[in-house]
């Protein structure tokens, strides 16, 4: 059992990182702090002209064909440099969805325009996982139109595609793919704590939408998405911690207080090692949620709720501590500190929060 990257792997995530921190520095992120922000296309482009959308994409649907290993190495370095692309709602969201839950036909169809880039693509799963199929969902079904609004959908005043879960007819949960750019669609800005990944209110009124038809139970494919994105939210997560823990340390290292560098006091050694001691841990979980999500996938619901677990409470940790570490000043706008708690809040909401995952992580160990 090999809890490590390949030699290849880590070369992936070195280019990454040299091209984020070329093209991705703070001031970047920092134009999409603001309520119209929909995201850096130009990055975005650059990235598609990389392959990265297309790395888990088989090849017979126009991708790479590679494993999650390598899009784990992107996760991270996306979680370090901030970057404010649709990245997590197109790629780990859509893209993986369409693979679950898609029938082959409908596999070919869609999936080679997302490993162009030339789709954008994003989910709305509200109210899942569901409460014994008892809560109504905003969105109705009647035959392929839907009706209906849903709310804090990522990157959603930019996606050009919509996989969501409706009510149908029956009064059951199905998913539909929809066309965003089609009439009878309203996009609505809507604020968010970090507005570099931007949340959406979308409404549509008699839009035509096409079911998807994949054999998986709809349950499994969705718990399954969950786990995957639970891993690579994980990664983000890890790698936005250690950018913190870098930029505490810097900060301390080049201050002096009473003759003596701040990073020397007793007390800042403590936080800078509580952050260190964190993140190891999220690390050490993502890790293992990788290699569940490649060779164990019976594994996968335990690794990826201790994963999710242990990285939205390290990243929160370390991107308060940061602010600690920087004074009175690391509250200031002129300070980068607030990009990392802006981005460790909104990444612990996504897909459920620590409740969720905690209670999902009780299951996984009785079921063990």
């Amino acid at each position: 059992m090999n809890f490590d990257f390949s030699e290849e792997q880590r070369t992936i995530q070195e280019q990454a990182r040299t091209m984020l921190a070329k093209e991705c520095p703070a001031t970047r992120v920092r134009e999409q702090l603001n309520d119209d922000a929909t995201g850096d296309i130009a990055l975005w482009k650059k990235m598609v002209e990389l392959g990265w959308p297309a790395i888990a994409i088989a090849e017979e649907h126009g991708g790479l064909g590679l494993s999650y290993l390598e899009l784990c190495v992107i996760a991270e370095e996306l979680g370090r440099s901030l970057a404010p692309v649709p990245f997590i709602a197109s790629v780990y969201l859509g893209t993986e969805l369409i693979k679950l839950a898609a029938s082959a036909d409908q596999q070919a169809e869609w999936l080679p325009d997302l490993a162009t880039g030339e789709t954008v693509a994003t989910v709305a799963l509200e109210h899942y996982p569901l409460n014994h199929r008892t809560q109504e969902l905003s969105l109705i079904a009647r035959g392929d139109r839907l009706n209906g609004t849903v709310n804090a959908v990522l990157h959603g005043t930019l996606a050009n595609t919509l996989i969501a879960l409706v009510q149908d007819e029956r009064q059951q949960p199905a998913l539909f793919h929809v066309d965003l750019n089609q009439a009878g669609v309203e996009r609505k800005p809507q604020k968010s704590l970090d507005p570099s990944l931007p949340l959406a209110q979308l409404c549509l009124q008699d839009v035509y939408g096409t079911r998807l038809q994949g054999e998986p139970p709809l349950d499994q494919s969705l718990s399954t998405l969950l786990d995957r994105v639970a891993v690579l939210l994980g990664f983000e997560q890890v790698g936005g911690c250690e950018a913190a823990i870098d930029m505490a340390k810097a900060y301390t290292a080049g201050r002096y207080a009473f003759g003596r560098q701040v990073a020397s006091f007793q007390a800042i050694k403590h936080k800078v090692a509580d952050m260190f001691v964190a993140k190891e841990l999220a690390k050490s979980n993502a890790y293992y949620g990788a290699w569940a999500m490649t060779a164990g996938e019976q594994e996968l619901p335990l690794a990826a709720a201790t994963a999710r677990v242990s990285a939205i409470d390290a990243y929160y940790l370390c991107s308060k501590e940061n602010i600690q570490a920087h004074g009175g000043m690391g509250f200031t706008w002129e300070f980068d500190c607030h990009l990392y708690y802006r981005r460790a809040q909104l990444l612990s909401t996504l897909i459920g929060g620590n409740p969720r995952w905690k209670q999902r992580l009780a299951d996984s160990l009785l079921m063990a």
